[in-house]
């Protein structure tokens, strides 16, 4: 198993200065905003990237 990925900026202010939060897996806060936030893995879609995807901007 690998390392937990972790966020490079923060998603409300764009700030890098991320710590892990206390809350558990997932779970980071922004020293600059004051904000905590989590992230969840969804899985990966079954239909795949699609070339169609990428030239109306999805994804």
């Amino acid at each position: 198993m690998s390392e937990r990925a972790a966020p490079f900026y923060c998603p409300y202010c764009g700030d890098e200065d991320l710590r892990p939060h206390e809350t558990g897996h997932g779970a980071w806060e922004c020293a600059s905003c004051n904000r905590a936030f989590q992230l969840k893995f969804l899985g990966l879609l079954s239909r795949g990237l699609q070339h169609n995807d990428v030239e109306r901007g999805g994804i």
